[in-house]
């Protein structure tokens, strides 16, 4: 019997069908990948499943006795607590006595009175008859196999260890089936290779909608896809799906051209009149009512975006010269002595771990930033677009339409263009661009950038993780797009198939300072690092071992209880400074005043940097401790 049965389902929002009796069936260690264009229902399908959203039609059934659980794509706001805290809650029962004794247990460690050692043994009582040692055990294994630390503040971790979190909140249930919307989000390779192999040795089924195609390809046992309200199920891996998809496309290509040469057939037929009234042709009419209503009742797929870019004149031969380059915050040195040559028209992926340096790497590389030793000679004629993945440039107070232009219509290469029809070109229909960013998804707010940053002329093109929410279809037309740029492309990702098919090679922050140049994408740079005979790895920076043996002073103790609120003001003052920048009137500004504040926007991007590589090296202290 099947864990999860959909039978026939439809739903319906303000008129608008999104499930046209559609069926699905779940059994158990399936690992099933949802595919779908933006907009398609995948994210309305998961809620379906787990029972938030009820049907209009047709029936959901579930295997008595199974669990399901539903990990969204976005961090929930206001969480607050421990790691410990947060997961305890997805145990469901016994919470708050868990969370007493947990604490209470680790105050008495630096803090003991005969009162406390009391109202532990109280608590160590109650554990004893509710089954409580086990499930604390339980618990602490979990957030163990998330490598988290169980005493480390939610609102202090980075966004990635917050979706790890969460993951072991989601795992803590021991559901037979887990749900998990766009997991590799703002994770960096080796978090992404770490959940693969951890959802690979998981035992439950998994339904998981993402847009990295090699997570998929590793992971997914089945292709589930969601199209004009209807679902298509695919029993193999992604590569063979696509190459299965591709001979049903054009199976249903012939179908629908064999359809409407019918269809015109008939409709001429129909005309000429006094025959088509004849008796003995009255079936014949029936079978043309039925073919105009199956007309009228078919879909339409949704369209392809058509983003193309809008290239300025030829910067000259040399983009970019960097000999000896260095910096550092502090005693932590991000970059070492680093040297390296950019010509008009590489295309070069940058790698790292989240907070080890990409961005600062970049803004020495554009000249934005002074090195500390070493030089940088930028070429002539550079105009630079850059795909921003914070989203700050846009206002989200303003329409699509108004983020775009301010006028009705926008200039593309040298010619004038409605909005409303560029904006189409970017699957946006003309209700959908007079809408607020505010209320769109994200996978329409990176389309929304992407028409904002394809609008302006440019010959140098910086992409930071350009790829998060976008559907796949949208972004291999972007990666097709990027491939056939005759300008100079930098390109920040995570996305390991989006690197391979676009860069031509990659500059690795390999943790210490050390920067490593490689031929090729990410493949190619596994099997260099491989060859080289290296055992470092993107995400993993050894702390020098002088600083691993000393252990935490009292003022460096007091440092690290302060780090959180520190980095939560700075990054107020971050996104403060965003929203500033983002509007169009802050350039009509004089310049002194545009530079003083972009200045003032990098200096605190610095620190709270310099603030989250502070706060790991005294954790990993404290720990020895």
């Amino acid at each position: 019997m099947a864990l999860i049965s959909l039978q026939e389902i439809s739903l319906t929002f303000v008129g608008h069908p999104i499930f046209d009796e559609l069926s699905l069936q779940l059994e158990a260690g399936e690992r099933v990948a949802l595919l779908g264009r933006n907009g398609a229902g995948k994210t309305t399908l998961m809620k379906v499943i787990d029972g938030q959203i009820p049907v209009h039609k047709g029936e959901v059934t579930y295997q008595r006795g199974i669990t399901v659980t539903h990990l969204p794509q976005e961090v929930p706001t206001g969480l607050v607590g421990t790691v410990f805290d947060i997961v305890l809650e997805g145990v469901g029962e016994r919470v708050k006595l868990l969370k007493d004794y947990h604490h209470l247990s680790h105050r008495l460690e630096t803090e003991y009175s005969d009162q406390l050692m009391g109202q532990l043994e109280r608590l160590q009582a109650e554990m004893d008859h509710t089954n409580g040692w086990e499930t604390h055990a339980h618990v602490e294994a979990v957030i163990q196999r998330v490598n988290l630390d169980p005493e480390a503040e939610f609102d202090s971790l980075s966004g990635g260890q917050k979706r790890r979190a969460l993951f072991a909140k989601a795992l803590v249930k021991n559901p037979d089936v887990l749900l998990l919307d766009e997991p590799t989000n703002h994770l960096d390779i080796e978090s992404i290779e770490w959940l693969e192999v951890f959802l690979k040795e998981y035992k439950g089924a998994l339904i998981f909608v993402t847009h990295d195609r090699m997570f998929m390809e590793h992971l997914a046992t089945r292709i589930v896809e969601l199209e004009r309200g209807r679902i298509f199920s695919w029993a193999c891996r992604y590569s063979l799906f696509l190459e299965r998809k591709q001979h049903a496309l054009d199976a249903e290509a012939a179908e629908q051209a064999r359809f409407e040469k019918k269809l015109a057939q008939e409709e001429v037929w129909i005309r000429q009149g006094i025959k088509a009234r004849r008796t003995r042709n009255e079936g014949r009419v029936r079978a043309l009512e039925k073919l105009r209503e199956k007309k009228r009742g078919q879909r339409k797929a949704v369209g392809m975006a058509k983003m193309d870019f809008r290239e300025s004149d030829r910067s000259g031969q040399l983009v970019t010269k960097v000999e000896n380059l260095s910096f550092a915050y502090g005693d932590l040195c991000l970059i070492r002595d680093f040297s390296t040559q950019i010509m008009r028209g590489d295309k070069i992926g940058v790698i790292g771990a989240n907070g080890s340096g990409k961005t600062t790497l970049l803004q020495l590389l554009l000249g934005k930033l002074e090195p500390q030793n070493g030089s940088v000679k930028l070429g002539t004629n550079l105009q630079i677009a850059y795909f921003d993945q914070m989203r700050a440039q846009l206002d989200e107070n303003k329409t699509v339409a108004e983020n775009i232009g301010s006028g009705d219509s926008v200039t593309i290469n040298g010619k004038p263009r409605n909005i409303m029809g560029y904006l189409q070109d970017f699957l946006f229909a003309p209700d959908r661009a007079r809408t607020r960013v505010k209320v769109l998804s994200g996978g329409e707010r990176n389309r929304v950038l992407l028409a904002k940053l394809f609008a302006k002329p440019a010959n140098l093109l910086v992409m930071d993780e350009p790829t998060n929410d976008l559907d796949v279809e949208t972004l291999e037309l972007l990666e097709e797009l990027l491939v056939d740029y005759t300008g100079t492309l930098l390109l920040v990702s995570h996305d390991r198939a989006f690197l391979n098919d676009v860069v031509t090679s990659t500059i690795v922050l390999e943790g210490e300072g050390e920067i490593c140049e490689y031929i090729g994408g990410y493949d190619e740079w596994i099997s260099q690092r491989k060859a080289r005979g290296t055992r470092k790895t993107v995400a993993k920076e050894e702390t020098p071992k002088e600083k691993m043996e000393a252990k935490l002073s009292f003022q460096e103790k007091k440092e690290l209880k302060a780090l959180p609120a520190q980095i939560e003001k700075l990054e107020v003052a971050r996104d403060k400074n965003y929203q500033q920048m983002a509007d169009p009137s802050f350039y009509q500004k004089p310049q002194k005043e545009i530079e003083e504040t972009q200045a003032e926007s990098e200096r605190i991007k610095l620190e709270i940097e310099k603030a989250y590589r502070r706060w790991e090296d005294l954790e990993k202290q404290e720990k020895l401790d």
